[in-house]
């Protein structure tokens, strides 16, 4: 996972809401969790604050900030829309968020009770979510581009894994994606890391989706990897059909972006366990269901 390019600590957080949020600083803060892009801490019992850690992600902040409020209620499942925020100061340099809790475990740390009840649920959501995004709605970066723009990053990853992995069939998957037309339509809103950890799980059911700091309008493909990053053969026709409408195309280039995020997770997660075996889980996935 890289590098925290700032010291993100309680005490750094309580000195945010006392300097912008005093009436949330007596709360009890502690530690929650960290990923690539944001450290959160539980504030009380159903509050977070959640803290970019790098500058490549920071803009995220902003994007949820502006975009999430206005989406959520349109969506079946639940989702950390900010109830504060917070700018940059002279000790942070970044926007953060204060944001809901949810009660739970993600989808990587415990599994799910029903697995065609989950491909429901999370098919109805991604269809959901696929509206047509504004003309003004963030642009892709990193999820939702086309396919190509992944390529020299795919084969610098593979290059890097060497034998850990099959790199000829990887590659070749990689290359039958890559042949697939792109998105032939309007920009989609698209949640763009949509994978097990970002999926919360309570009594064994999914319950809502976070993480939103790849949120932009782009090609929705790239949240149909999930058919390939949560489920198996069966399960992923159940995703599928829930989704909605989803032409051939757009399933397959799904099915390219599954591929790119596990190798990206298997290359990228030598010092996290959980997200290795999501990529191992996923690259297992995607190579089985070659056409």
């Amino acid at each position: 996972m890289p590098a925290a390019e700032v010291e993100i600590s309680v005490d750094l957080v309580r000195a945010l809401l006392e300097d912008q949020h005093p009436d949330l600083a007596e709360r009890g803060i502690s530690y929650a969790a960290e990923g690539w892009d944001a450290a959160m801490f539980r504030l009380g019992d159903d509050l977070a604050v959640r803290i970019p850690r790098r500058a490549l992600s920071a803009p995220g902040a902003d994007i949820e900030i502006r975009w999430l409020p206005q989406i959520a209620p349109h969506l079946p499942l639940p989702v950390p829309a900010p109830v504060r925020s917070g700018s940059p100061t002279p000790f942070f340099p970044w926007s953060w968020t204060v944001v809901p809790w949810f009660h739970g475990q993600t989808w990587a740390d415990a599994p799910v009770r029903d697995g065609f009840e989950a491909a429901t649920t999370l098919g109805w959501f991604v269809g959901a979510l696929a509206a047509p995004a504004p003309p003004d709605a963030p642009k892709p970066m990193y999820r939702g581009t086309p396919l190509i723009m992944r390529d020299v990053a795919m084969r610098q990853r593979v290059a890097t894994l060497g034998d850990a992995i099959d790199g000829s069939a990887v590659l070749a998957a990689w290359c039958a994606a890559l042949s697939v037309p792109d998105l032939d339509g309007p920009r989609r809103w698209l949640h763009g890391d949509l994978h097990p950890a970002n999926v919360v799980v309570r009594d064994a059911r999914v319950v809502a989706v976070i993480d939103w700091n790849d949120l932009c309008g782009g090609d929705w493909a790239s949240d149909l990897a999930a058919g390939w990053m949560c489920f198996g053969p069966a399960e992923r026709e159940v995703f599928r059909a829930a989704v909605g409408s989803v032409d051939d195309d757009s399933w397959a280039r799904g099915r390219g972006w599954a591929l790119n995020h596990a190798v990206a997770c298997l290359e990228s997660s030598a010092d996290n366990p959980r997200m290795r075996a999501v990529g191992e889980r996923t690259l297992d996935a995607v190579l089985a269901d070659r056409d």
